[in-house]
């Protein structure tokens, strides 16, 4: 049990305040990365870009997804930044490989969703650290 100002918090109501933490940036960083998509694809149907800069332009808007994920979902917290921001990034990744596999018809479990899990966590973990240690000043 942990004793904050006004009440005690059990062990429970802490796993479920970090769940519903992490879910909250996890979602918030899926609804930045759809919008990013779909003003990406807008751009392309007028403006002609080489393929082989789609994929790092989708790389650039996971990166800022789950940045802004992340700094939403820890604006209050000071602390585990690290775990929360992998957790966050996880949570993403996986929320978003679900959403657009939905969207295209087909799931496609390969080295490309083991890649983009490794990627969107350690991209989470240093957000979390930046947004944590940002809070505390």
């Amino acid at each position: 049990m942990v004793k904050t100002k006004n009440k005690t918090v059990s062990g429970d109501d802490e796993k479920v305040s970090f769940f519903l933490t992490t879910l909250k940036g996890a979602l918030y960083a899926l609804s930045v990365c759809l919008i990013g998509i779909l003003i990406f694809a807008f751009i392309l149907r007028f403006v002609s870009i080489s393929d082989s800069l789609i994929r790092p332009i989708n790389q650039v808007i996971k990166t800022i997804s789950i940045l802004l994920g992340t700094f939403v979902a820890l604006k209050k917290s000071k602390d585990m930044g690290l775990i929360s921001g992998l957790v966050i990034g996880l949570m993403f990744t996986i929320t978003a490989f679900l959403a657009f596999s939905i969207l295209d018809g087909h799931f496609d479990f390969g080295i490309t969703l083991i890649n983009d899990c490794l990627f969107g966590a350690i991209v989470g973990g240093i957000c979390g650290i930046i947004a944590v240690n940002l809070r505390k000043k």
